[in-house]
C-alpha cells in the first residue's frame, strides 16, 4: 500500500495539538492554579482536544492546519498593532486590529466536535507503572477478582454477568485501550461508566482500587488485549511495548531492560529444555538459535524457580532475567500459555515496541514472524539473501511505529 504523503503535516499538526495543551497544564501546575487528581495535575476543563477525526477526515485537518496559520499571522498583526497603539498611532493600530479580528472571524474552523471531546480531570495523567512485568503480574490478580465476572477470563466481555449489564461490556481485544488516553481509562476504572443517558453502565472501584491497584489493572488488560488480539487475528494490531523487567549483565549491577534505549531487544524464554543438559541437569550446550547475535542485545529469560545452570563462552549471551513475572506478562502478550511459552523469541524495536515473534521449535526467522508492521510502501533496505532475521531487522528500521493514543500520535 503506498504511503499517503500528508501523513508527516497531520503528525506534526496533532503533536502541536497535544504538546500545546500539556504545556498550558504544566505551566497552571507551576502557578498553582490547577487542583490536584489522584497525586497528578489535574485538567481544569470539562473538554479538550482530540485528533480522532482528523486522523480519518484530511480535509477537516487541512481546515485547522490553515486556520493555525491564518491564527499564527493574526497574532502578528495583533502585535503590531500593540506596537502602533504604544506609538500612539491610532488609525494604523485600530486597521491592523480590525484587520486581526476579520482575519480570525474568517479563518475556516473546523465544526466544534471535530476537535473538542469531553474531558476528565485524569485525561492528561501518565502511567507512574512504565508497563512493568510486576505490575502486570499484580493487575493480573486484580482482574481476576474485580472484572473476570463481566469482562471475561479473556476480556472479550463474554463474563457471566455481562449479559446482566445495562450495556454490554467491551471486548478489551479491540482497538478501547490504544484508543483512548490513559488518564481516561484511570478515571472509568475507578469513577466508572455511564451511559448516555447519564445512567451508570460500569460501577468505579476507588473504593476497593488504589491508583496503583487501578493502573496495574490498566497495564494487565493492555497485555491481555494485545495477546487476545494476537491469538485472534494473527498479528498485533495494536503496538504494545516491551514491558520492563529486572536484568543481569555478567557480574554487572542489576538493570532495567528499559535502560536499553534506542536499541533493538531479542527475549529468549529459556526454560532448560531447549538445550542438551549434562550431568545433574546442567546446561551444557546451547542451540545456535538461542545464541547472542551483534545486531541485537539479547536476553535470556527464566522463571524465578528455574535454577539450571546456564553455559558461558563465546556466542553466549550473558545477559539472563529469572522472573516468573516477566515470563507469565511476555506469555501473555505472545497468546499462549505460561507453560506453554518456552522456547519463544520476541524481537522489540529501537523504540521499544514489540515486533516480531519467533515459535518454539521454529529454525531462523521469516517475513511472516513480522506481527506489528506499517504498510509504508517504502523499500526496507537491502539485507544478505536468506537472512530473514536481517530482513526482519531491516523492515523495523524502515517502518517505525506510529503509534495513536487518545487521538494523538505518541
Amino acid at each position: 500500500m503506498a504511503a499517503v504523503p500528508d501523513v508527516a503535516w497531520v503528525d506534526i499538526l496533532l503533536r502541536g495539538m497535544q504538546q500545546a495543551q500539556a504545556g498550558v497544564l504544566h505551566t497552571l501546575d507551576k502557578l498553582d492554579l490547577v487542583a490536584t487528581s489522584h497525586g497528578q495535575a489535574a485538567w481544569p476543563w470539562a473538554y479538550r482536544l482530540s485528533g480522532d477525526i482528523l486522523l480519518i477526515d484530511r480535509a477537516q485537518a487541512r481546515l485547522l492546519a490553515t486556520s493555525l496559520v491564518i491564527a499564527l499571522v493574526a497574532l502578528g498583526v495583533g502585535a503590531a498593532a500593540a506596537w502602533l497603539l504604544w506609538r500612539r498611532r491610532f488609525s494604523a493600530a485600530f486597521f491592523f486590529l480590525a484587520t486581526a479580528v476579520l482575519a480570525l472571524l474568517a479563518a475556516p474552523w473546523p465544526p466544534a466536535h471535530i476537535v473538542w471531546v469531553q474531558a476528565n480531570p485524569t485525561s492528561f495523567h501518565q502511567s507512574p507503572t512504565g508497563f512493568d512485568a510486576d505490575s502486570i503480574q499484580r493487575g493480573r490478580s486484580l482482574f481476576a477478582q474485580h472484572c473476570i465476572a463481566c469482562h471475561g477470563a479473556r476480556g472479550l466481555g463474554d463474563g457471566p454477568l455481562a449479559d446482566a449489564q445495562p450495556v454490554s461490556p467491551p471486548n478489551l481485544a479491540g482497538p478501547l485501550l490504544w484508543r483512548r488516553a490513559d488518564g481516561d481509562v484511570f478515571w472509568r476504572v475507578l469513577h466508572g461508566v455511564q451511559d448516555r443517558h447519564g445512567l451508570p453502565s460500569m460501577p468505579g472501584f476507588r473504593q476497593v482500587l488504589s491508583d496503583t491497584d487501578a493502573w496495574a489493572v490498566i497495564d494487565f488488560m493492555k497485555a491481555q488485549g494485545a495477546g487476545e488480539n494476537l491469538r485472534i487475528s494473527g498479528r498485533w494490531s495494536n503496538p504494545v511495548r516491551l514491558p520492563n523487567f529486572v536484568l543481569r549483565c555478567g557480574r554487572q549491577p542489576e538493570e532495567q531492560v528499559s535502560a536499553w534505549q534506542h536499541q533493538r531487544v531479542r527475549v529468549v524464554a529459556v526454560d532448560g529444555k531447549e538445550a542438551s543438559h549434562g550431568g545433574a541437569g546442567r546446561l551444557v550446550q546451547a542451540p545456535a538459535a538461542l545464541l547472542e547475535d551483534p545486531r541485537l542485545n539479547t536476553v535470556w529469560l527464566m522463571r524465578d524457580q528455574d535454577q539450571t545452570a546456564l553455559p558461558a563462552g563465546p556466542g553466549i549471551p550473558d545477559c539472563i532475567a529469572r522472573s516468573t513475572a516477566a515470563w507469565d506478562a511476555l506469555a501473555t502478550l505472545s497468546g499462549v500459555d505460561a507453560d506453554a511459552f518456552g522456547g519463544t523469541q520476541l524481537l522489540s524495536d529501537r523504540d521499544g515496541w514489540l515486533r516480531a515473534r519467533g515459535e518454539p521449535g521454529k529454525q531462523g526467522w521469516s517475513d511472516a514472524d513480522l506481527l506489528c508492521r506499517v504498510d509504508t510502501g517504502k523499500p526496507v533496505g537491502q539485507a544478505t539473501a536468506g537472512d530473514g532475521l536481517g530482513r526482519l531487522i531491516a523492515s523495523m528500521d524502515a517502518e517505525p511505529i506510529r503509534f495513536i493514543k487518545g487521538g494523538f500520535v505518541h
